[in-house]
């Protein structure tokens, strides 16, 4: 078996117990005016009981929670306890539809259903709460303080057909509302948009048709616009329709067509469309407003679709490669007012799960930070931190090592935007333990001011977010 294999082995293994304890090895010193929670969440393990499932998307979604008091950092983790997991804890037959794993029957045995709701994908804040998140179905309500899953919801009936709810909402900084949208294929292909104001009531938005229905994943805010950068990876759906192939396997990039640039106003009116050469992306940072213009901040994925879409599929397969994420840059997209698009490339360090000081959302921002790209299996093993003013890039290289997406937590309400720290979850490989990293997000090069290392590991993740409110873990369970 290969390095790279075996790196990629201990990456996605399971974790298959829900802990709580406080942590006892801390190497360095935390800082003491960093206080509150990070929750993180990804897949947990990719299985059915005893049955084996292989594509990253379709693992049981699994919350960590870090409680730091300035002093001290408290673990715990828990499962959503959604219909799939539930149906996992008893049975080893694999019952529910993934993403890119079938049932198995052939097409007889899938056709008619949609995937399951697993809840892997983002964390997020809502009405004194959280939601966990998975695109194609409804959010989740997870209790802050103690993890238990409340149970789904639709916002009172106000999402559409399929309950889809994208697992990349954004906020309006001024406002406070979060912004959010979702893919329907039924009963006719269509974006709707949604915005939830602070006391949590959805607001229906604009729907917009779109027949020829892309799979797209994220999207950006400005002050006046949801943005999206709508890529031709679309479903083949006769393949969809028969049950012949995942749904994954059932998108098609088709590059002759063009990637386009839908803006949705927030406040009402006509959506606008920009057509562009085809792109490929995962995630997009930041956008705004610059006059009549609008500026948009995307990683760029320098591959071919099809081994996008094989590397996702090769959890639990005994193969004698292991996957490799593709190449990649940090590019901005300035769409003008006559509609035409200016490239501009920021780095051409490869990258992924970008992340911003969130406080400059709508507005431009000087710095990105990503997880940079390079480890064993092609993981990503460095935090890397572009400034987009002098062109700059610093790195705190990690070795053998699989980071995840580091979050950017300002040192004060007002602080400067580089002023603060970047927490970030990292497996060492070596050891094969995680750790949580505290670095100085205006010096990463210097390394992590603090590491709090797990007494076991936590298998590759998605998203997190954070909060300065310290969750109390033994508190009643939130109604």
């Amino acid at each position: 078996m290969t390095a790279s294999l075996t790196a990629y082995r201990a990456t996605t293994a399971p974790l298959l117990d829900e802990h709580d304890y406080t942590i006892e090895q801390i190497d360095g010193r935390l800082p003491r005016e960093l206080t509150g929670t990070l929750y993180r969440i990804g897949p947990g393990k990719f299985q059915v009981g005893k049955s084996l499932l292989h594509n990253v998307f379709d693992g049981d979604g699994m919350i960590s929670q870090f409680v730091l008091d300035g002093s001290s950092v408290r673990f715990r983790n828990r499962y959503v306890r959604t219909r799939h997991f539930e149906h996992g804890q008893t049975s080893d037959r694999v019952r529910y539809r993934g993403v890119g794993d079938q049932i198995p029957g052939g097409p007889l045995a899938n056709i008619g259903r949609l995937p399951a709701n697993v809840a892997n994908t983002n964390i997020v804040h809502y009405a004194g709460g959280l939601l966990a998140l998975w695109e194609m179905g409804n959010p989740h309500r997870i209790d802050p303080d103690s993890l238990e899953t409340l149970g789904p919801t639709d916002f009172g009936g106000r999402l559409g057909f399929l309950g889809a709810f994208s697992a990349h909402p954004k906020w309006d900084p001024v406002t406070g509302d979060m912004y959010n949208f979702g893919l329907d294929l039924l009963p006719t292909p269509r974006l709707r948009t949604y915005r939830i104001d602070r006391a949590g009531r959805c607001h229906r938005l604009a729907t917009v048709p779109l027949w020829d229905l892309p799979w797209n994943h994220d999207f950006a805010l400005t002050g006046s616009s949801m943005v999206f950068v709508l890529d031709p990876v679309l479903p083949n759906i006769p393949k969809i329709a028969l049950a012949t192939d995942s749904f994954i396997d059932s998108l098609e990039f088709k590059p002759a067509k063009a990637t386009r640039f839908l803006l949705v106003p927030k406040h009402g009116g006509r959506p606008r469309i920009v057509e562009h050469e085809a792109l490929l992306h995962v995630h997009l940072t930041n956008a705004y407003d610059d006059g009549d213009d609008v500026v948009i901040e995307l990683v760029r994925l320098d591959t071919e679709w099809e081994r996008f879409r094989a590397m996702t599929g090769m959890v639990n397969l005994d193969t004698p490669d292991a996957p490799q994420f593709p190449d990649s840059r940090l590019m901005q997209y300035r769409i003008t007012k006559s509609g035409a698009i200016i490239e501009r490339e920021l780095s051409n360090r490869a990258g992924e799960f970008p992340q911003y000081d969130w406080r400059r959302s709508t507005r431009a921002h000087r710095y990105t930070y990503l997880a940079g790209a390079g480890g064993p299996a092609g993981l990503f093993n460095a935090i890397t931190k572009i400034d987009h003013h002098t062109g700059a890039t610093t790195m705190c290289e990690l070795g053998d090592s699989s980071v995840g997406e580091p979050l950017f937590v300002p040192r004060a309400p007002d602080s400067a935007e580089d002023d603060g720290w970047l927490l970030a979850l990292n497996h060492d490989l070596t050891e094969n333990r995680s750790q949580l990293l505290v670095l100085d997000a205006r010096d990463p090069e210097q390394g992590p001011l603090a590491t709090a290392w797990l007494n076991h590991h936590i298998p590759w993740g998605f998203h997190g977010t954070f909060t300065h409110r310290l969750a109390q873990p033994d508190a009643p369970v939130h109604p």
